[in-house]
């Protein structure tokens, strides 16, 4: 299979709800496998197969089916004896390029995370006496056929039927990204393991045991091609803005709420030197202020690390969305960073490269080790 020759084995899965292994054709007419998971714009991917024509002149594995959109793929790969998935999606594009070179011609498939399944169909519903998070579980539970599990964080306001009743006129998943919006959280959907999918509704999280680190310019021990950090004291923001009480009609300013980040990753954050104003907060409901602010201070992160793993030295996947070390760096740029995006490109028998970006709130390393590789 794609990979055998580093030591890497990639797995690929598809079918109608519940994927199957791939035919041995399909596999072997993969040529590129490339997976996004992005912490803030989502995951997805792009499969590039070299196709040949059989006796009756057809491309064999257009014929079959299992790459029809809008079917379910799921893309794993092992370094070493244990698999782990990469992406749990549906393949929403097909794209097919005719060579007049024999064994030129190219099929391309494109698609995103199981959030597009959430994507399809406009709902107009209300929600009486029942706080987003009880909403998002119900809304979740009713994918359960894609192996979704629901991981709400209870949400602190409880709406009463004569103050206001949630309601939805958009599909699940822009009901869902709203709900989070306003209550200063994230929304995204993981795969766990083959064929189960964690549907994770609450603030950003930083908790849990570090990735193995990343390590520059420590000779042998090494593990990253590049590696660049940049350090930019606009990109975050404070936030303004009001919101009426509805009975008494008294003006309640926005609480001064930090981002829901947590634990802190930087002994130094950067001092926030730009402001906005909120300027869609007037009719909430007060209880609703300090989630509002904050939602509306999830503004981008002011230290950012960009560059490319060694995968082999590397010795495992890196995933978006969870701590990693920094060592090497120097006191300023060590230390422990989130992981904001990792962009997978694998390529028949040549290489598997891990692109990344991770970011903090700030510079200085806060524990003086990180987790070695």
């Amino acid at each position: 299979m794609l990979g055998d020759q580093l030591g890497i084995r990639l797995l690929l899965l598809v079918g109608n709800t519940v994927p199957v292994p791939a035919p041995a054709d399909v596999t072997d007419s993969i040529s590129r496998v490339e997976v996004t998971n992005d912490a803030d714009a989502g995951d997805g991917f792009q499969i590039t197969f070299t196709l040949g024509k059989d006796q009756a002149g057809n491309f064999g594995i257009l014929n079959g089916g299992a790459l029809d959109p809008p079917n379910r793929v799921i893309i794993g790969v092992a370094i070493g004896a244990v698999p782990e998935v990469l992406m749990d999606g549906v393949i929403a594009h097909q794209q097919l390029v005719p060579s007049n070179e024999p064994g030129s011609s190219t099929l391309t498939v494109t698609g995103r995370d199981l959030r597009q399944v959430l994507d399809l169909e406009e709902k107009n519903e209300k929600y009486e006496n029942q706080p987003d998070y009880l909403i998002f579980a119900q809304l979740i539970g009713a994918y359960g056929q894609f192996g979704l599990a629901p991981q709400p964080t209870p949400t602190p306001y409880w709406p009463v039927d004569v103050l206001h009743i949630p309601r939805q006129y958009e599909t699940d998943l822009k009901f869902i990204e709203r709900m989070a919006e306003r209550n200063g959280f994230v929304f995204y959907i993981e795969p766990v393991t083959f064929g189960v999918n964690r549907a994770y509704f609450g603030p950003e999280t930083r908790a849990g045991v570090p990735q193995p680190a990343l390590t520059v310019n420590m000779d042998t021990f090494s593990n990253v091609n590049t590696l660049t950090f940049s350090h930019d004291v606009l990109a975050s923001t404070a936030v303004e803005g009001s919101i009426i009480e509805p009975f008494s009609k008294t003006l309640i300013p926005l609480p001064p709420v930090p981002p829901l980040r947590l634990p802190p990753l930087a002994t130094n954050p950067t001092t926030v030197q730009r402001t906005t104003i909120v300027r869609n907060a007037a009719n909430k409901n007060p209880a609703l202020a300090p989630s509002i602010a904050a939602g509306a201070a999830n503004t981008p992160e002011p230290v950012t690390g960009e560059g490319e793993l060694d995968t082999l030295r590397y010795g495992s996947v890196l995933r978006a969305r969870r701590p990693v070390g920094v060592r090497g760096a120097g006191h300023s740029y060590d230390g422990d960073y989130y992981v904001r995006r990792v962009r997978h490109v694998i390529t028949s028998g040549v290489s598997y490269s891990q692109e990344f970006t991770i970011s903090r709130e700030g510079t200085g390393e806060l524990l003086p080790v990180v987790r070695p590789s």
